[in-house]
């Protein structure tokens, strides 16, 4: 275990720098506790604070820098990337874009201490558009705060850092050990937890084409569309003769609606997590034929009709083509 400290006292701007950056990317690894450690370590002239300082910023804004320009290129497409690797709940994407949407480039400093909301708040604000000098300037500011906050936290309490850092050196393996089942431990909670929004959210899907044809017949069911008003603003594109309802909205709906009535939810999020969520309110409302479109608005337009034949609405069946 010495080794470790050892390695950490002279290895440790570059060690802060990879270790953050991995986390930033979306690895599993402690980023923050090894800031801590890196305050303490200075509080004793042992490590140099305005490196680690430097280095953790840096750091932030690479990390952030690449998933913001993924969101830029690819859109919501990047966050249902970052729901397939990553072990947070898919609601954490519709959370950064409620979050963004409404405070725009300082929301980025919040979120870098909101777990989940951490990761996807930089690919998030790069499919909402937002500027690069806004984000750069926004990502400097809360990769310093962020910072900061751990060095500072490691600094008053250096001490105790300090102790916390002979015991593990005379621990030995011992401490190695302990170190690893505490990360297994952690990674294993959230994939629990993402294991159990994913039961929440099991609900039977109704398919592009099935759609299309119920939207043919004689009582078309009501499609509801419960994108956020930001992710609406973003992509104009609709299911024609949708009705837009923001999630929070939906129960609502059971004043003016026949428990029977068969309604279609979608949404342009990863694993259709709000329209399954706004489905499951619903239904806790009595309604008993609502599902989400598998596969939600990107599913719709990939589906498309040949070129000349009409795409059915919500209103009534297509005009035939000619």
């Amino acid at each position: 275990m010495q080794a470790l400290v050892d390695l950490l006292l002279r290895h440790g701007v570059l060690l802060v720098f990879v270790v953050t950056l991995a986390a930033r990317v979306g690895a599993p690894v402690p980023a923050a506790p090894l800031l801590v450690v890196a305050g303490g370590l200075a509080a004793g002239g042992r490590f140099s604070l305005a490196a680690a300082m430097a280095v953790a910023v840096a750091a932030n804004v690479v990390g952030d820098a690449l998933w913001f320009a993924g969101g830029r290129r690819h859109g919501h497409r990047v966050m249902r990337l970052l729901c397939r690797v990553s072990l947070s709940p898919d609601s954490c994407v519709r959370r950064s874009e409620l979050l963004i949407g409404r405070w725009g480039g300082s929301s980025l400093i919040a979120a870098k201490f909101v777990p989940g909301v951490s990761l996807v708040a930089a690919p998030m604000a790069g499919a909402l558009d937002m500027p690069w000098l806004t984000f750069l300037f926004f990502g400097v500011v809360s990769g310093a705060i962020w910072s900061a906050a751990y060095l500072l936290l490691g600094l008053a309490f250096s001490h105790e850092v300090q102790r916390v850092l002979d015991v593990m050196a005379d621990a030995g393996t011992k401490a190695l050990i302990a170190l690893g089942v505490l990360l297994a431990a952690l990674v294993a909670r959230r994939w629990w937890r993402r294991r159990r929004m994913q039961r929440d959210m099991a609900m039977p899907r109704v398919g592009v084409a099935e759609l299309r044809e119920l939207l043919q017949a004689q009582e078309p069911p009501l499609v509801l569309d419960v994108r956020a008003g930001s992710s609406l603003a973003m992509d104009l594109r609709r299911i024609p003769g949708a009705r837009h309802v923001e999630l929070g909205a939906v129960a609502a709906l059971r004043d003016e609606l026949h428990p029977q009535r068969s309604i279609v939810v979608y949404c342009n999020c990863p694993n259709d997590v709000s329209a399954a969520q706004a489905a499951r309110v619903l239904q806790d409302h009595g309604f008993t034929n609502v599902r989400p479109l598998a596969g939600g608005l990107e599913a719709w337009f990939a589906d498309a009709p040949p070129a000349g034949v009409a795409a059915p609405t919500a209103d009534g069946p297509a005009p035939a083509a000619h």
